[in-house]
């Protein structure tokens, strides 16, 4: 039996664009594939980034933020970085067959009222869909 191909997207702090990319390949790849991700300084995972995924019909409620650390011993296919800061901090991954950057602007501290931080946020819940489904596309796992 083949083994899973295993994805670890990485943000600064594991709160909105890592965990709304896990979301989103979970999703779309199925079980056909281990997803993970982690933040180089984790916080929590923002409520904004849960609301706008559950209006895609994605939960990632029990979704908990991680130190990108805790990874550094397993093998992975590939690691993709959602932010310059994490590509910078991000810790040597020896092991990773593919490194990947995507980044993604931060709607964390967009707008100032719920509906503009809510716009920012589905703005980059729908940029992290368009890049995963692209990339799924390309057939990355052959």
């Amino acid at each position: 039996m083949m083994e899973r191909p295993r994805v670890l997207f990485v943000c600064t702090g594991n709160a909105v664009r890592s965990q709304m990319a896990e979301g989103w390949l979970k999703s779309l790849a199925g079980n056909s594939v281990e997803v993970l991700s982690g933040g180089t300084q984790p916080w929590q995972v923002h409520p904004f980034a849960i609301k706008v995924m559950a209006e895609a019909g994605i939960d990632i409620s029990g979704q908990r933020a991680k130190h990108v650390s805790i990874f550094a011993d397993k093998p992975l296919d590939f690691v993709i970085t959602l932010c310059d800061g994490a590509r910078d901090e991000c810790p040597l991954f020896s092991g990773a067959k593919r490194l990947l950057h995507w980044p993604v602007h931060d709607p964390s501290f967009d707008g100032t009222v719920a509906d503009e931080r809510l716009a920012a946020f589905r703005t980059a819940r729908d940029e992290i869909r368009n890049r995963i489904n692209g990339w799924l596309a390309e057939d990355p796992f052959e």
